[in-house]
């Protein structure tokens, strides 16, 4: 692209852009939650139990993208794993928006998926996602962990969560670009982890 236009279009430059995102990887603050949330999965799996994802928007699509990490592979040639994204059946959505509101939407899927000894990640920018927050609280109460991806100082999702990745304060894009490299970590070592003789 053409320096002036570039000019002509924003004053903001890649540099800029790059600055912005200096203040988000606080690893050291990631570390003990990633790796309680791998020996979580690891453990479900063994178990041959079920990890479900489920977010709204951005997020709705990391949880698919996160649930394909599993269910198809991250590195490693191996047997798919029971990843399962709940966001990605409209029908059943949009029947349980109409019929009980569109807080229940993950919670009603739950209601007849989840059981002891699976594991429920639910992403949520802000920490207050009334249907995250409901299908995390259904999700334990049936004897599941329950995983929070969230951000802007965890909000209330905390309350349902027995694991909490805890993302930068501010805009939903500096959350969800920590929540991806994050999946990503968790769902590499989830790999290696299971990969071992």
């Amino acid at each position: 692209m053409d320096r002036d236009l570039m000019r002509s279009v924003t004053s903001k430059r890649f540099k800029d852009c790059v600055a912005e995102r200096r203040d988000m990887w606080q690893w050291e603050r990631y570390e003990e939650p990633a790796g309680r949330t791998v020996v979580a999965i690891v453990s479900a799996l063994r178990a041959r139990g079920r990890i479900f994802f489920f977010g709204n928007g951005g997020s709705a699509a990391q949880a698919q993208h996160l649930a394909a990490e599993l269910s198809g592979r991250f590195l490693l040639e191996r047997d798919s794993w029971a990843g399962i994204a709940l966001s990605v059946d409209t029908s059943a959505l949009t029947a349980i928006a109409n019929d009980y509101g569109f807080e229940r939407v993950f919670a009603r899927q739950l209601e007849g998926l989840v059981q002891r000894g699976d594991v429920a990640v639910g992403l949520t920018t802000s920490g207050d996602s009334r249907n995250v927050i409901e299908g995390l609280k259904l999700a334990r109460v049936r004897g599941a962990t329950t995983v929070a991806f969230t951000g802007n100082g965890g909000g209330a999702v905390l309350r349902h969560a027995d694991i909490a990745l805890i993302g930068p304060d501010g805009p939903s894009w500096k959350v969800q670009e920590v929540h991806l490299a994050l999946g990503h970590i968790v769902c590499e070592l989830v790999e290696l982890a299971l990969a071992r003789p």
